[in-house]
């Protein structure tokens, strides 16, 4: 018997993105090589060596078009942008949602859940909202206490809260949580999802991941120094180099991206229309050993996620048109690629086309692998494969120049893998099949 006893479909795809708010305008930005990566004065404020990244283009007329005011004070940064990119994946599939005419009084759809992941959400409530309310309740009014919060201030701060609030605005009945596993997050969402979907306790999910944009978020990252680039300050969209000779560190970012799974026989039933199947999906860990570390993989564990996907979906290497790395711009990428090689055990004149879309969009933490797996989605769905960009001068230790799509290309894809490996050595790997409609 198949490890995969149901087949699952993707029917709806959503994207808040720094190059691209909506599935048109990112993927008019992908094709066109765009950047979202741009320079921010509040960094440099701040004294951050590294003073770019990547902040979806949503603002208070963005939001508000979408979610009342009275919803939106109820929002942090990182639910805003998973609402937004869930109600698109749902529109997309078919489901009628309108967030300002009584959402409350639709009933509730026990058929699916959500798994929508985030890295270190709720940073903006925390540094904006709670830290300076507290300590003005300590310096000005003791007997105050903590009660200026406010009662929406533990909802905000929950790691939880991006799926809470897709759960409440689609009235979702089946699980709804919120997993957290650093750059991996968004892929590992969708592989327990299909997890969930397989074993019959949901007939669709949404899944992915959301990040929010507050200097917080990326402080840490920056004390760290040689993880974020800091010398392209002057020239934000050339940041981001996964793959290039000039790589010096990732462009932090945020976002979120959203995937409708649904068993094909629900999809059927209802009629959707199906955009591709997700035929097999996978995660694991190398153990932090064997030159796996906190911030570096075991290439062991990385070669046994990629071929596990692979069996799993009984495909030939050969038939891969197209990979969508984790390649984040820093000196992990050469690693990566000689993972991918000896994973894949092709000449190196075969190899397929392999692409960063973090060279446009930056790392988006928990939201990555997310807002990767809708581009490979949309890609597989128009034909298409998005260039990497700012990789002219390829890596020295990368042999495969040619492999690298430097401008759009069209093309038909058939099998696209899709791969994130995350601080503490933990590794996903999904891979998509065009639909041909059997």
């Amino acid at each position: 018997m198949s490890r995969y006893p149901k087949r699952v479909v993707i029917t709806g795809i959503g994207a808040v993105a720094p190059n691209g708010l909506g599935i048109d305008a990112y993927r008019a930005a992908l094709k066109a090589g765009k950047s979202g990566i741009a320079h921010h004065g509040e960094l440099q404020a701040l004294n951050f060596a590294c003073q770019i990244g990547g902040k979806p283009p949503v603002g208070p007329d963005e939001a508000e078009a979408l979610i009342s005011n009275a919803d939106l004070a109820k929002l942090n940064e990182a639910m805003v942008y998973a609402t937004m990119a869930a109600v698109e994946a749902a529109r997309m599939s078919g489901v009628s949602v309108d967030l300002k005419k009584g959402y409350n009084d639709t009933p509730v759809d026990w058929s699916t859940g959500a798994i929508i992941g985030c890295g270190i959400g709720g940073m903006d409530t925390m540094l904006d909202e709670l830290a300076p309310t507290l300590q003005s309740a300590c310096d000005q009014d003791p007997g105050m206490g903590c009660r200026p919060m406010g009662t929406d201030i533990v909802p905000k701060i929950m790691e939880s809260s991006v799926s809470v609030a897709i759960g409440k605005f689609l009235g979702l009945g089946g699980q709804t949580t919120t997993n957290s596993s650093a750059c991996n997050t968004g892929t590992e969402a969708i592989f327990e999802a299909f997890k969930h979907l397989q074993l019959g306790y949901a007939e669709s999910m949404y899944a992915g991941g959301a990040e929010g944009t507050h200097a917080g978020t990326w402080s840490g990252f920056d004390a760290m120094r040689d993880v974020l680039c800091s010398k392209f300050n002057d020239r934000p969209e050339r940041g981001s180099q996964p793959m290039g000779a000039g790589a010096c560190g990732f462009a932090p970012a945020g976002g979120a991206g959203v995937l409708r799974l649904e068993t094909l026989e629900s999809a059927r039933a209802r009629g959707a229309k199906i955009l591709c199947e997700l035929v097999a999906a996978y995660c694991n860990s190398g153990g932090q050993r064997d030159g796996g570390t906190m911030t570096f993989p075991n290439p062991e564990g990385v070669m046994r996620c990629i071929r596990q996907v692979l069996k799993d979906a009984d495909i030939d290497p050969a038939r891969i048109s197209l990979i969508n790395g984790h390649l984040t711009s820093t000196g992990a990428d050469p690693r990566e690629v000689a993972s991918w090689i000896k994973a894949l055990e092709l000449p190196l004149e075969k190899f397929p086309l392999i692409q960063s879309t973090k060279s446009m969009i930056g790392h988006a933490l928990g939201a990555a692998g997310a807002l990767e797996s809708v581009a490979v989605v949309d890609q597989i769905v128009n034909g298409y494969v998005h260039p990497s960009i700012n990789c002219e001068e390829v890596h020295p230790q990368i042999p495969i120049a040619g492999s690298i799509p430097h401008e759009m290309v069209k093309k038909e894809l058939e099998h696209v893998i899709k791969a994130s490996f995350g601080f503490g050595d933990v590794n996903g790997c999904l891979l998509f099949k065009r639909w041909d409609g059997k």
